[in-house]
Order: C-alpha cells, then structure tokens, then sequence
C-alpha cells in the first residue's frame, strides 16, 4: 500500500514539474511569436522611417545626427539587443534586435564614428509635437505631466556601446540633445531612468536620498502603474533613515546617466516602477529647460 501511495506521489510530482517546463516553454514561444509578430508588422513600416526633426552636427571624428533611413535604423536596433540584451541580461534570440511599437513613432539620435564606421551610441527622442503616446506611460500615471503647457519630449533607450564608454560619448549625444530640443522648443524632458537593481532595500534607500535631495514639485509627482509596483514598498522605506553610510550606498547605486539628468536640473517625481523585463527599477524623472543649471547651460550652449 505504501509502496502504490509513494508511486502516485511521484507520478503526481513529476507530472507537475513536466506541466511548469511545458508552460514555461510555451511562455518562450509566445514571446518568440510576439517579437517575430512585430519585426513582420514593422518590416512594412522600416521603408517609411523618415526622421521627424532632420539633424547633423561634426565633432571632430563623430556625426551626431537623428537617423534618416530604414538602413540606418536596424543598426540602431541591433546595437540597443547588444547592450540591454546580450551583454546585462546575457540572452540571445534569433531576432537579435530590440525593438518595440514605439520606435516608428521616435526620432533616434545617434554618434557615428567615422573612422570605425559604427555607431558609438544612441538616444530615442519621442516629442509631443508628434506623438500622444509614450512608453513611461505604460510604467507610470504620467497624465498631470503630458498636461503641463509647452512641448514635450521624451527620452529612453539610452546606450552606449561597450568600446565607447567614457563622459565623451555621454557629452556627445547631450550635444546633439540640446541642438534636438532647439529645434523643436522643447520645454520639458521626461523619461524613465534605469537603476540596475531589484534588491527592495537598496531601491528603498535610493528613494529616501531623492526624495531628500532632489524631490520634484507636488504637481510633477507621478505614481507606477499596479503592474509596474514595488510589492510592499512603503514597508521597505519605513524600516531605514538616512545617515552619513547609507547616504554613501545610495549614491552609490545612482547609474551615470540619472547623476547626469540630476547634475543638469532634473527632479525625480516619486516612488520608482519595477521592471521585471529589464531586472531594474525605473525612477521617472522630469528636468524644466527653464531650471537647467547654469554649468550645463554655458558648457553647451543651451
């Protein structure tokens, strides 16, 4: 009798592990079908990518330019799969491109080295001139700051190639920002700002210092969406304080581009969205053209 329960519980057992891997792998295949799906669809539309705001500046080696061209733009696309895919998430897929519903409707900003012919970096530009929609919106409430007088313009995607990773690449494409947001009267820059951790603590103590230091006003505070949420965030900050140590950690886990975005005026608009896709969390953050810091201003004539 024994025996017959024990040969059940292991039939049931293994059956449940087989049933996980098989849902698991029909996870796989939807995901493969999804992106197969969009390159398909998108493959109509990569012979009409024309920029919206036409841009070229020199500096010494390197273009800093929107991309004009279907050409143009799958480099930009296999160059953001290396980056977020291939070299943080360590994964390969047999569409080695990274691309979503949103890059047709974007201007992509790219430096170009001539004498190695390839792309150092790039930035994808959504303006509100032309777009009413964006991808912070599917993380974030973003409606009280799509309502705010003036032009929009979002910033995402940002990467830079492995080769290339030094301030001048960053000051570059910042270059090519501020040509970008002159030509199109920008007024406000927004986006989601990356921070490579899911570790609730570190997220939790990384707030308390913005929120400390670089809060934004009560009309620019924004909330994640209830896919997009923290579980039990609220639990999180409430059990730690800002000291003389911890304030050294969370600088710390502050990436190169938000100490940018901060450094030039920027202000983090409340509590960050988790993105499970990315293995980060996201800090929505809005920078006023009219509060950039003096420093930014005169270093690139803004």
């Amino acid at each position: 009798m024994r025996t017959k329960m024990k040969q059940s519980i292991k039939r049931k057992i293994t059956g449940s592990r087989t049933a996980i891997k098989k849902i698991k792998g029909v996870g796989k295949i939807v995901k493969h079908i999804h992106r197969t799906k969009l390159l398909h669809i998108s493959k109509l539309k990569f012979g009409r990518f024309r920029p919206k705001i036409k841009m070229e500046l020199e500096r010494g080696n390197f273009i800093i330019k929107t991309i004009e061209n279907a050409r143009e733009l799958e480099q930009v696309l296999k160059l953001r799969f290396e980056v977020f895919y291939q070299e943080l998430l360590d994964r390969t897929a047999i569409i080695a491109k990274d691309i979503d519903e949103f890059d047709f409707i974007c201007d992509h900003l790219v430096i170009f080295d001539r004498e190695k012919q390839k792309y150092a970096g790039t930035y994808r530009l959504n303006l509100s001139s032309f777009s009413k929609r964006f991808y912070s919106a599917q993380e974030f409430n973003i409606t009280d700051i799509l309502n705010l007088p003036g032009i929009k313009l979002e910033l995402g995607r940002a990467c830079v190639d492995r080769e290339y990773r030094t301030g001048v690449i960053i000051s570059l494409l910042w270059r090519g920002l501020v040509e970008y947001i002159k030509l199109s009267g920008t007024k406000y820059l927004f986006g989601c700002s990356s921070v490579k951790t899911m570790d609730k603590k570190e997220v939790a103590l990384l707030y308390l210092y913005l929120m400390k230091y670089f809060k934004a006003p009560d009309g620019f505070m924004v909330e994640p969406a209830k896919n997009f949420r923290i579980p039990s965030f609220a639990g999180y900050v409430r059990q730690l304080k800002l000291d003389e140590q911890s304030t050294s950690i969370a600088k710390s886990l502050i990436p190169p581009l938000l100490h940018f975005y901060l450094k030039a005026g920027a202000v983090v608009c409340g509590e960050p969205a988790l993105d499970k896709s990315f293995k980060c969390v996201d800090f929505f953050t809005v920078l006023d053209m009219n509060n950039l810091k003096k420093s930014i201003e005169k270093k690139y004539d803004v």
